[in-house]
């Protein structure tokens, strides 16, 4: 692969990059349509009073996302960045449009397979495409920068949700920013987004000795990632632990405020 002209790090790169982290804005903020309004949209439409039916839609979510994150770096090695982030939007495109117009519950679970899978390829992959421009020296801070854009959309998009369902009801005036964000996210990861593996290929060749790296398989991944390696467990299970908090925050936070009597506003 022709790799010369070719220059790693966030300074030199820094329009595609910036426009990765708005990509992925755009990816948290689909997560967000759902923060405020889904366990009050269960109760109040659908006369869902189990606690554990309400949730199944964080943990079909949960599973989803954690499979299709297992299997993103494979596709986008195989396929290319770029392809694996178009798909993802792709898979998203009905994800606002159930959650307005379901006719039951079954229809919001089967919006969150969607979306799991969607957000599995999305968010992967535009951390995988900052790092392959930042080289070796930058990693972390652009997967900070990434996991901030994202977050913060997450936070936006819930605070933007809840307030159009405090003015105009729960469905289906808040979601109408679900097809906004993927409008525009598609878009952008389309038309403007550019192919970044070749910055691999390049780091390779310049960084490592024989210009080769071998792959390991998944299964070593996987174990290195979970038990082996100190520093990869270490993460994994801190990021286990955070985002088993965050999906209680998001479906029982909901709850316990409309118990109390609070209104969305």
């Amino acid at each position: 692969m022709h790799t010369t002209g070719i220059r790693l790090g966030l300074r030199e790169n820094l329009g595609q990059f910036s426009l990765l982290v708005l990509v992925n804005a755009f990816v948290g903020a689909m997560v967000g349509l759902e923060r405020s309004i889904l366990p009050a949209i269960a109760e109040r439409e659908f006369h869902i009073k189990a606690r554990a039916a309400i949730l199944s839609f964080i943990v079909v979510f949960g599973v989803t996302k954690a499979l299709t994150n297992y299997f993103a770096g494979r596709l986008a090695d195989r396929h290319g960045r770029k392809h694996i982030l178009v798909a993802g939007w792709l898979v998203a495109i009905p994800v606002p449009f159930v959650l307005m117009w379901a006719p039951d519950w079954n229809w919001i679970v089967a919006a969150n397979v969607l979306l799991g899978v969607s957000q599995g390829l999305t968010w992967s992959t535009t951390v995988i495409m900052k790092i392959d421009l930042v080289g070796p020296k930058q990693r972390g801070l652009a997967m900070g920068l990434n996991e901030f854009a994202g977050y913060f959309a997450v936070a936006g998009s819930a605070l933007a949700t809840g307030w159009l369902a405090s003015l105009y009801g729960l469905r289906p005036q808040p979601f109408y920013l679900g097809v906004i964000y993927v409008i525009f996210g598609l878009m952008l990861s389309m038309l403007v987004v550019r192919e970044t593996r070749h910055f691999v290929a390049h780091e390779v060749r310049t960084h490592h000795a024989g210009g080769r790296l071998a792959l390991p398989s998944q299964s070593e991944i996987f174990r290195r990632a979970s038990l082996t390696d100190r520093n990869l467990s270490s993460v994994s299970q801190a990021g286990l632990v955070n985002n088993l908090n965050d999906g209680m925050v998001w479906g029982l936070f909901p709850l316990v405020f409309a118990t109390a009597g609070m209104s969305l506003a």
